[in-house]
């Protein structure tokens, strides 16, 4: 006989069989008990679900979907000159596809953070993902005629995405603490570089196979509504501050504007905040625009026709997610492992490490303009080292706001985190930026060689953008000790 959790007796074993518990086994001998009595087939599937939902099965759902959360953002910019050419509009008109994402998703985080420290995080995470995966496919069939639709449904969608964004790390956070965490955010922030460039290679591929870009917006759905299921049957939703043996010493959820009040008196997690926003701004903008560039740079070069037929070139978009995936694996490793190594010599190692990355990457951003209009080769060596140096700083950036945020504020934190990133960051980047260039092109006679220029001119300002970030996050490492030693406390 086997008795499970509940005290419940499955059918067909015996009185002779060894007497197991979900704690371990118990001595052979025993007789069962007259209050046990049958398990319903309801039970025992639930008890076989307990046994999966470990925290190593949960972190690897939560950043699968985390994957499908970012590939969703990027298969629009992997076919986005056949959307410009599809519905007749300009750079900025692109741009703004961007921008209506970016604005609903950070309106909607700090609600979902306000919900995430106070709900069942996981429910709220379910249904943001049923509903941006449902919008996403029905955006595809929306026509020619009706552009403004489709930048609406932009918005929808990043409205339900934030929902994810903005809990789904805590719940890791409250699983894994100290060098464990580092590692399991890693991985879960790999899915930013990763899903960003695995949504060039769906979309574009999609589009090749189909000859039609709408079905680059209907693949990633269904990947979407599985995630959310598993999410509801296998990701617990952990007590808030277990990881850190907290429970008994963090205060209960205050109100949102006592915990907007104590975040705005943290320096570290303001800093490392604008700090975001300067990564935002520069990955936003090259997100939607580089693919575009780098096509212009082969028109000039007479290497590729510029795009007038029904399905554009998917060539640049391909290469371009291929290397944002690889340097985004490079960056992450490279920082845990950077981090890890640099703690043993000082405690501030996570802010200096995103400073030193982020001033180094700004050089080799800056230099993609150099040498883009002479050698598209050169152009992405200096892509593949710039972005590995900005995708250092993705997980220790959630890692600096575990350390200096208590558990019952960490979802508050990181949605109006995403928020100011966003606002300050890539809500407008991509628009200002395509604004700039069309600007450029109307001042001057219109050619093949203006339009490439005028839109490296534009994308020049992230360079500095990035310099910009690297200072915070050195202000960050002046304030980085105190302020965890406040929340330890």
């Amino acid at each position: 006989m086997c008795v499970e959790s509940d005290g419940c007796e499955i059918e067909g074993s015996s009185s002779s069989d060894e007497v197991r518990t979900l704690s371990g086994s118990m001595s052979p001998g025993l007789k069962p008990s007259p209050d046990l009595h049958s398990c319903k087939p309801g039970q025992k599937f639930c008890d076989a679900l307990r046994r999966y939902r470990t925290p190593a099965v949960s972190a690897g759902i939560l950043s699968f979907g985390n994957v499908l959360n970012y590939m969703d953002r990027s298969t629009v910019a992997g076919v986005l000159l056949d959307i410009q050419r599809h519905y007749e509009v300009t750079d900025s008109g692109a741009g703004l596809l961007q921008t209506v994402f970016i604005c609903s998703f950070m309106v909607a985080a700090p609600i979902f953070g306000y919900l995430g420290d106070r709900f069942n995080r996981k429910v709220i995470l379910s249904c943001g993902i049923f509903f941006w995966s449902t919008v996403t496919l029905l955006s595809s069939f929306i026509s020619k005629e009706h552009y403004w639709l489709f930048v609406l449904s932009r918005g929808l969608v990043g409205i339900g995405e934030s929902s994810y964004s903005a809990i789904s790390s805590t719940i890791i956070g409250d699983m894994y603490t100290s060098n464990s965490r580092t590692m399991m955010l890693s991985v879960f922030y790999l899915a930013i570089p990763l899903g960003s460039g695995l949504g060039y290679i769906l979309g574009s591929g999609a589009k090749d196979a189909a000859e039609d870009w709408h079905w680059a917006l209907r693949v990633s759905p269904f990947l979407g509504i599985t995630v959310g299921a598993l999410i509801l049957l296998f990701v617990p939703d952990p007590k808030r501050g277990s990881a850190d043996h907290m429970e008994g010493h963090i205060p209960h959820s205050q109100s949102w504007i006592s915990d907007m009040k104590a975040l705005a008196k943290n320096r570290s997690y303001v800093f490392s905040s604008l700090a975001t926003a300067a990564v935002s701004f520069a990955t936003g903008a090259f997100s939607m625009l580089i693919p575009i560039y780098l096509h212009r740079a082969q028109v000039v070069q007479k290497e590729v026709e510029a795009c007038t037929k029904k399905v554009c070139s998917s060539r640049d978009s391909l290469i371009f997610g291929a290397i944002t995936c690889v340097t985004g694996l490079l960056g992450l490793v490279i920082g845990a492992a950077a981090t890890r190594f640099f703690r043993r010599k000082t405690e501030r190692a996570d802010p200096l490490v995103c400073a030193i990355s982020m001033l180094g990457s700004a050089i080799f951003i800056c230099l993609i303009f150099v040498v883009a209009k002479n050698s598209i080769v050169g152009a992405y060596v200096c892509i593949f080292i710039g972005e590995t140096l900005l995708f250092v700083n993705w997980a220790l950036t959630a890692d600096i706001l575990m350390f200096v945020i208590i558990p019952t504020r960490r979802a508050t934190a990181v949605a109006f985190q995403s928020f100011t990133s966003h606002l300050l960051g890539d809500a407008g980047s991509p628009y200002l930026i395509g604004k700039i260039s069309d600007k450029l092109q109307e001042r001057f006679a219109s050619s093949e060689l203006w339009k490439f220029l005028s839109l490296g001119y534009a994308l020049m300002l992230c360079p500095f953008i990035i310099v910009l970030g690297g200072m915070f996050f050195l202000a960050t490492a002046l304030y980085f000790l105190d302020d965890r030693e406040k929340a330890e406390k």
